[in-house]
Order: C-alpha cells, then structure tokens, then sequence
C-alpha cells in the first residue's frame, strides 16, 4: 500500500510504502487507541457523573416530571370541579323534588309524618358484603348523567301529577260541596211530596234547611253570580253559575249580599234566611241544577263529605 504525502512545506511530494504486516499493525494500533479513548470515556462518566452531571439530569428529569404531575393534577380538579357542579345540580333538583313532594302529600290528604321528605327514610337489614369494584371516572361520570335523566323524569311526572291533582282539587271547590247553612236542619227533602199550597203530589227540587231569619247563607262552591233578585217563586233568590253547566240557587232570603256578575268563593256569605216569595215560613230553599235538569244536593253534600 502506497500513502502520498503532500503539504506546502515540503518541495517535493513524498511516498511511503506499506506492507500487509505494517497495515495490519496500523489497524490494530488505531483499535486499541479507540478502545483506550472508550474505556477512558466510561471510567470518566463512571467516576464522575454521579458528582457533576447527575444533578444536572437530575434536575430535567425533576422538571419534567413535575411539569407531567401539574397535567395530571389539573385534569384531576377540572373533572372533581365538573363533577362539583353536576352534583349541587342534582342537590337542587333532589330539594325541589322534596318540596314537590310535600305539596302532593298535603294535596292528597296524606299525614305530615308518613311522608318526611325533608329526612331520609328508615333502612336496615343484613349485611353483605360483595368485591370491591373500583368505578373510574369516566363511568362515575356516566352514572351521574344517568342519575341526573332519572332525576329530570321524575320531576317532570311529579309536576304533571301535581298538575292533575290541583286541577282535581280546583274542580272539586267548584262542586256544591259544603252547606249553605251552618245551623238548622232538613224539613223537606228532594224528590215527590205533598204541596204544602195545593196539597197535591208535587216534585220538590231541591232541600228545605229551616233556620232563623238572619241566619247566614254561604255559597256552597265558587262561581260567578248569575242572578240576584226577587222571583215569584223563589222570594229573594241568588243563582250562583259554577261552571261545566252546574248551577246552586238559594232561595226565599230576606236579605240580598251579591249581585249579578260578581264572582264568589265557596264558603263566602251570600245572603241571609228568610221567608220570601212561595214559602210557609223561615227557611232556605237550595237547588243543585246540572245542565238544567235538578239533582239531589245531598248526594253532593255527601260525597264532599265523604
């Protein structure tokens, strides 16, 4: 192997010749320096990383991971903070659904310690006990969706419940329900009798309740008035119009406390016993009419009552 020396310092160029020994001498001097400067690199690292370049590592590596634990605890506050509102969300619905709850058990008739939405209810029982499963956090998120669909469907269904009973309840106080006299007793009842004038068999349309003169006349459900005036047969008579084609009429009164379109609450005092118009004596002639034709007003009175 020839090698041509060239450089600007010599005049001419200069040749040296080598053998396959002296090659392969040359390669294996270059070997050994290399793994001299190899294993000088190792020992140096070895022998002085752990006092120079470890705290250097040390601290990009601490950064690195602090940097990772900051996402980490980020993340972790932004799901618990999501989680946070979801469930004051769902406090609020569950304090409204008490207070629902409440109305409906008053509007039922139900008694205020059966029914205690503001505590929750009595549980017992034995105990047993299953594998722990842990819920991660996208089921634990899963479930509160589901509990708050659950949660928005029932009180939607309360509130149509509470609907439904408040218009039953409505209806029910448009119904002739309670009497229009609070003293006094029945001296003629409805259906067929005796005429007290003619003495023929006569249908008699509504209930006599005898009582002194002055004694107060309530309205027996609320309406609006559709007559207040004297009548030939009735006297002094008030026609209260209740709606859904149901009429009261009171009548022989002595004295007159409504007037025509005035609206009027049950149980408020519309006029006062008397003894006007075709009557024998002091008394309260009261008629329960549905669509035009009379009906019984005890049946109402009962059934109110009942």
């Amino acid at each position: 192997m020839n090698i041509i020396l060239v450089s600007s310092h010599l005049a001419k160029t200069r040749s040296i010749s080598l053998s396959g020994w002296q090659m392969a001498g040359l390669l294996l001097l270059l070997s050994g320096l290399m793994l001299g400067a190899a294993l000088t690199l190792q020992y140096a690292l070895v022998r002085f990383a752990p006092e120079g370049l470890s705290d250097e590592i040390r601290a990009l590596l601490s950064e690195v991971q602090n940097d990772e634990q900051q996402k980490q605890q980020f993340y972790l506050h932004s799901s618990l903070d999501a989680m946070a509102v979801r469930v004051g969300q769902m406090q609020a619905q569950v304090q409204r659904l008490d207070a629902l709850g409440a109305r409906l058990a008053k509007l039922t008739g139900m008694k205020p310690e059966e029914f205690q939405f503001s505590q929750p209810p009595a549980r017992g029982g034995p105990l047993v006990v299953f594998p722990e499963q842990k819920m991660s956090e996208n089921g634990l998120t899963q479930q509160l969706d589901r509990l708050g669909r659950v949660v928005n469907d029932r009180s939607d269904k309360l509130l149509a419940l509470e609907t439904m009973l408040l218009q039953n309840q409505l209806s029910r106080k448009l119904l002739p329900s309670i009497p229009p006299v609070h003293s006094g007793f029945y001296s003629s009842n409805f259906g067929w009798r005796i005429d007290p004038f003619t003495g023929v068999n006569a249908m008699h349309e509504g209930v006599d309740f005898v009582a002194d003169v002055g004694t107060p006349i309530y309205a027996s459900a609320g309406g609006v008035v559709a007559y207040a005036s004297m009548h030939p047969q009735y006297g002094n008579m008030v026609e209260i119009d209740h709606g859904n084609d149901i009429v009261t009429r009171y009548g022989h009164a002595s004295k007159l406390f409504v007037k025509v379109g005035q609206v009027v609450r049950r149980g408020e005092k519309i006029a006062e016993v008397g003894s006007t118009g075709r009557s024998t004596g002091n008394h309260l002639h009261f008629e329960v009419r549905y669509k035009g034709s009379a009906q019984n007003p005890v049946r109402f009175l009962e059934k109110a009552a009942s």
